[in-house]
Order: structure tokens, then C-alpha cells, then sequence
């Protein structure tokens, strides 16, 4: 791990800190993820964390139908016209999710010391002694002393509906446990999670085929959250499923990282996604508690060296319920940025949680202290020398970009470009001033009409008077 070196400047002024601090027409430049849900999706919310900050939209299949999240993106439209903040679109895919299915929906009270069965059994209801689970490989894959996690941790971050599991034998399919801590599971779905054993189901399932080539195709999602994401070939396979959709074939990859298998193999994944998502949650399941910031610190600065969008969870959790962060949340934000994180992701706190806009407007502010003391030189020479020499033309063009405006102290960098890789490329070497885009569409004829194709959008060139001229005086000049 390079990580030596603490990305802050110093020294700090004491009396600066009692400084109220100064409106931004540019709110923080670490980007908010926030997960859309219950408490979140009508236009007046949605639009109130559109100018709190939300500049990614997530959609979490993991529950609700497709009708329920396209009822939400349409309220997202809507919000994105009125408040004129642009918002991209992130799918987040179930995967290899082990549940206990509990078509009863009652609560299950399970008491320490007390023994409880894990069945692929589906046709029995769940209860104190017998839990249904989708999965009928859990008793080939587990062994006794094995740890399994049962809770809606990922929905909403209380340890109190959470229990823990250990196995004590193996019977045919089933699979015995002792339970570790009283809970109560409340709810039709509960995740379940074993720790650091393999489970042999396809990180991109049929169900999640199935979203993307119609709710994903239908609404030109931005991103992809691949969830429990293993080996860079899972990567490779979700990217040749996206390439045969057509529409979807610039929608960028998020492997999220969730266990230790992915860490295991994650300098792989990175060379094949877009991004990584470092997915908290389950990875302190999987992780001793005292291993997760070594893995966070490691991963955001082989992030950062490869010039991809690294996204950190499960950083406000109590905020779910509450106004305020606790002091250690607040800390572990502006860590986060200081360790080179370029966006924080919500979940339970926006999905379901009682204050999504303040949330988002509290990280929103966190990030900008830290942002305000990041040693932006520091990171520049770090990053030019893992680069090395010779530089490629685009990445010698990028860091001088953002090394002359840091010189000339401007205000902002406008990038020309056609797929986003030069702002992306730009937007690696850190600088201290916003990044504007403006995308400039590739032209293409059939020898009969021109057309654009640039990020994402196909124009009508009809609609373009102007534009159309424009191409047919370079035509003729041709």
C-alpha cells in the first residue's frame, strides 16, 4: 500500500475552523450518490436533493418491481426539468444475493443460544426454528464453525434486526445453526451473507438480465452497479451483454467490491470497470472490522493512480434516523475524501430514511471542508510519478491542463470532448477548480446524410438549423 503520506495541507489555522464557512456557487466536487426509495421519490423531495447536492440517482433492484422504480425515474425527470441540475441514472443489480424468503411477513424472534435450520425449502414458512432461503447450495458450501450473517443490513443499517449465525452441522440440504444474539427479523426479505465462502450463482443473474434489456434499455441508464462483483471476467461479461443491447454500449460499469473474493482479485476488476464501488456493508461482514480502512485506503489509491471513479458506502448510517451524524461519522466522510474518494453513496439514509435532503446537504458539506485542505500538490506529484515517462499526448495534456489553471487560479476547466475521456483523464490529476464538459458530437456520414453520435445522445440534425449548415459548408469544402 502507497498511502505514507497524509493528503492534507498543513498546518491548519485554529481560527480558520471557527470561520463560518463561505457559499460555493459550485457545491461539493465529490460526487452523491443517492439511492432512491420510500421516502425519496416524490418530485418535491427529489428535487430538494437535486439542489442539496444528489447528482447520481441509484435504483436498487434488490426490492420494489420495475413499475414502482420507473414511476420514481419519472418524478426524476420531471425534478431534473424544474430545478435545471442534471442527474445521472445508476441501475444496481441484485446478483448472487442469498435471501430468506418470508412470504408471511410476520416478525421472527430469534434468542440467543437457540438453534434455528437454513432450508432450500421454500414451501415452509419461515419462523424461529426454520428460515426458507433461495439458494439450495449453501449446505455444500458451508462447514461447522462457518459465520452466516441474517438482517436487513443493506436496507437499513440497524444492528438491531441483524443476527448472527454459526453453523454447527450439515444435514443433507439443510443446514443447522446456532444463533449468536437476540433479534428480530422484521419484513418479507432478509440478505443473507456468509463469510468468505464462495457461492456458486452468476454474478449477473437471469432477473437481472431481464431489468436491464428493458427498464435499463427504456431509460438509457448512465451506470451500472454490478453487485458482488468476483473476477474481472464478470466485468467482461456484463460489458458484452451491454455492447449486444446497442443503446446501452456507452453505459459505464461500477464493479462493486463486496467480499473477499473481489478484493482477492480487485487489481483485475479495476483494469476491466469504469469504477469501483466499495461496498462497506457487507465487506465489514466478510472483513474483521480492524481490516476494513486497509482495504478502503488501498483501494481508493489504486484508484485514483488509474485515473477511475472510486465510491465509498455506509458512511452516515445513523442518519437514517437522525438529524445529525455522530462525531466518527462526520470524521470517516472527510477521511473518505482526504483518502482520494471521488463520490459517497446513500443508501437506508436517502431510501427509506426520515431526512434524505439534509443527508445529502451534511456529506455535501463535510466533503467541501475536506476538499477545502486537500494537498492537491502533494496528490499531483504522487500521480505524475506513478504515471512515469514517456506520458501518453492525452495524459501529458490532461495533468498540464490542471497544472496551469492551479498556477493562473481558474475559476474553471472547460474540456471539449467527445466521450468524456478527456475530462475524465483531466478530473484524475485532482485540480481544485470544477470541470465542465462540453460535449462535442462525433460526426458521421453514409455518403447520403450526416448524423452526430457523441456521449450518449444521437441528435436530429434536423432540429439543428445552424448546425446543419455548418456540416454542409465543411461538406462542400470537402
Amino acid at each position: 500500500m502507497h498511502s505514507s503520506h497524509l493528503l492534507l495541507e498543513e498546518p491548519i489555522r485554529m481560527a480558520s475552523i471557527l470561520e463560518p464557512s463561505k457559499a460555493s456557487f459550485f457545491l461539493a466536487m465529490t460526487k452523491i450518490v443517492g439511492t432512491l426509495g420510500p421516502k425519496s421519490r416524490s418530485v418535491d423531495v427529489i428535487s430538494n436533493c437535486l439542489k442539496a447536492g444528489m447528482s447520481v440517482a441509484r435504483f436498487d433492484f434488490s426490492w420494489g418491481d420495475a413499475a414502482f422504480h420507473q414511476e420514481t425515474l419519472d418524478n426524476l425527470k420531471a425534478s431534473v426539468k424544474s430545478t435545471k441540475k442534471l442527474c445521472a441514472v445508476m441501475l444496481d443489480t441484485v446478483g448472487p444475493e442469498l435471501q430468506v424468503i418470508n412470504r408471511s411477513e410476520q416478525s421472527i424472534s430469534l434468542l440467543a443460544d437457540a438453534v434455528v435450520t437454513l432450508t432450500p425449502n421454500q414451501d415452509q414458512d419461515a419462523s424461529s426454528d426454520v428460515l426458507p432461503i433461495n439458494f439450495d447450495g449453501l449446505s455444500k458450501a458451508v462447514k461447522p464453525g462457518d459465520t452466516i450473517f441474517v438482517g436487513q443490513y443493506l436496507f437499513t443499517g440497524s444492528e438491531t434486526t441483524s443476527v448472527w449465525l454459526e453453523v454447527s452441522e450439515v444435514k443433507g440440504d439443510d443446514v443447522v445453526c446456532v444463533i449468536k444474539n437476540a433479534a428480530t427479523l422484521a419484513g418479507s426479505l432478509f440478505t443473507l451473507h456468509v463469510s468468505q465462502i464462495h457461492i456458486d450463482l452468476p454474478t449477473l443473474s437471469d432477473k437481472d438480465k431481464e431489468v436491464i434489456s428493458t427498464w435499463g434499455v427504456q431509460n438509457k441508464i448512465d451506470f451500472l452497479s454490478l453487485s458482488y462483483t468476483r473476477h474481472a471476467e464478470d466485468v467482461r461479461e456484463a460489458r458484452q451483454y451491454l455492447s449486444k443491447l446497442g443503446d446501452l454500449s456507452q453505459t459505464q460499469i461500477f464493479a462493486k467490491i463486496e467480499n473477499v473474493e473481489g478484493l482477492t482479485h480487485f487489481d483485475e476488476i479495476l483494469q476491466e470497470a469504469d469504477g469501483i464501488i466499495l461496498s462497506r456493508g457487507n465487506l465489514g461482514i466478510d472483513l474483521p472490522p480492524e481490516k476494513v480502512f486497509l482495504f478502503q485506503k488501498a483501494a481508493l489509491y489504486k484508484c485514483n493512480m488509474a485515473g477511475k471513479p472510486a465510491v465509498v458506502t455506509r458512511v452516515v448510517d445513523s442518519m437514517t434516523d437522525n438529524l445529525r451524524p455522530t462525531r466518527a461519522e462526520a470524521t470517516d466522510v472527510a477521511n473518505a475524501v482526504l483518502d482520494g474518494s471521488d463520490a459517497i453513496l446513500l443508501g437506508a439514509e436517502t431510501l427509506r430514511g426520515l431526512y434524505p435532503v439534509e443527508t445529502i446537504s451534511t456529506v455535501g458539506k463535510i466533503c467541501a471542508e475536506a476538499e477545502k485542505v486537500f494537498n492537491q500538490d502533494l496528490y499531483f506529484k504522487r500521480t505524475v510519478k506513478y504515471v512515469g515517462e514517456p506520458m501518453s499526448h492525452l495524459e501529458s495534456i490532461a495533468s498540464s491542463a490542471v497544472r496551469a489553471a492551479i498556477k493562473v487560479k481558474a475559476s474553471v476547466i472547460i474540456c471539449f470532448t467527445s466521450s468524456g475521456r478527456a475530462a475524465r483523464l483531466i478530473a484524475k490529476y485532482r485540480p481544485t477548480m470544477p470541470v465542465l464538459s462540453v460535449v462535442i458530437p462525433r460526426l458521421k456520414t453514409n455518403q447520403l446524410k450526416w448524423s452526430f453520435s457523441g456521449a450518449f445522445e444521437q441528435f436530429d440534425m434536423m432540429a439543428f438549423p445552424e448546425l446543419l449548415h455548418s456540416v454542409q459548408e465543411v461538406e462542400k469544402s470537402l
